[in-house]
């Protein structure tokens, strides 16, 4: 599976290494391109999963990905898999195979 914005591409894996919560596809950590990516101000705390940290794509466009690096145990429980520092990626980020 690889993730892309325009001819960037975020990030490359298998897709049983994905973890799929809520309709999102999140990447492990070590398949993500970070030289493209950069730490965003942006501030999100998910009822459910916890805290989230969000990236924006170097040159733009803002906030096109986020992880959970620390979620909630009873997170990990309901998920079924630590999908600690696992990254999702805006709708505007094509997902294909």
């Amino acid at each position: 599976m690889k993730a892309a914005l325009g001819d960037r591409v975020i990030a490359t894996a298998d897709a049983e290494d994905l973890v799929l919560i809520e309709g999102n596809r999140y990447f492990p950590p070590s398949s993500v391109e970070w030289s493209v990516l950069e730490p965003s101000p942006t501030a999100y705390t998910c009822p459910w999963k916890g805290q989230a940290e969000y990236y924006s794509l170097v040159g733009g466009p803002k906030d096109v990905a986020w992880a959970y690096t620390a979620p909630r145990a009873d997170a990990v429980e309901r998920v079924g898999r630590d999908f600690a520092g696992f990254v999702a990626f805006d709708r505007a980020v094509v997902i294909s195979e």
